[in-house]
């Protein structure tokens, strides 16, 4: 035998390579369980929209249904997150609470001191400084009773909602015996109407108040009309939350 000059002990054949095999099997199930999952995720959607179409057609041929309309609303509500009280209802309440208030507002002889704002889900009742109380004072106007006394019956209605009552004031300082600054005035006036309400027999565990003072504008403070527009009180109503 010629000699080649190489030692053959060194010299391995591999005519067994069964571990390509085994990958190549792995990679088809790895690629066969993503389609699959592809397929499931397409299917749902479409389930889904053929669904939502069905509940759509309901809501027009009976407007009463309340609760999703808002979800239905929404061009792009499947990218969305859906919360299931959207979907099943369940926030009749808050609806009707501000239907109630709503026909309050409009009801009431001081109209036009009163605003009523829907904040992402917080329900704002907006009265005038004017309307509840005198310049420079943190008492309550008598002529306010009976407008504070219907928003009162309501809150006795819709239990489930907190209460969180804001002062505010305009940019003009106050240096008083009694009111060192806006923000004792604020804080004041707010506390007052809290304890108003406490009277009446609200339930103090429902309600907070808390002055600001002029750091939060509704309009610029550049005239007098401006000016009484951000001297105000707010009532805040937000849905308590569930404790376990």
């Amino acid at each position: 035998m010629k000699d080649t000059g190489y030692n053959q002990g060194y010299i391995t054949y591999d005519d067994e390579a069964t571990w390509l095999v085994t990958y190549a099997d792995l990679m088809t199930l790895l690629m066969v369980f993503f389609v699959l999952l592809y397929t499931l995720a397409s299917f749902e959607k479409k389930q889904y929209q053929d669904k939502l179409a069905t509940v759509q057609e309901t809501i027009k041929e009976n407007p009463e249904i309340e609760g999703i309309m808002k979800f239905m609303g929404r061009p792009d509500g499947f990218d969305k997150k859906i919360r299931i009280d959207e979907i099943t209802g369940l926030r009749t309440r808050d609806s009707a609470l501000y239907r109630s208030m709503d026909r309050m507002v409009k009801n009431s002889a001081k109209t036009e001191q009163l605003s009523l704002e829907d904040h992402s889900g917080k329900l704002v009742i907006t009265i005038s400084g004017e309307a509840l109380f005198k310049s420079g004072s943190a008492s309550l106007n008598p002529s306010a009773i009976p407008e504070i006394n219907q928003m009162i019956g309501l809150f006795k209605e819709f239990t489930e909602y907190d209460i969180n009552i804001k002062g505010h004031t305009d940019n003009i300082p106050i240096a008083t015996k009694a009111f060192p600054s806006n923000w004792e005035l604020s804080a004041i006036r707010a506390t007052t109407v809290l304890k108003y309400l406490i009277s009446q027999g609200i339930n103090p565990d429902r309600l907070t108040a808390t002055g600001y003072g002029k750091i939060l504008p509704l309009v610029p403070n550049t005239t007098a009309e401006n000016r009484a527009k951000n001297r105000r009180v707010e009532f805040v109503l937000e849905k308590k939350e569930k404790t376990n």
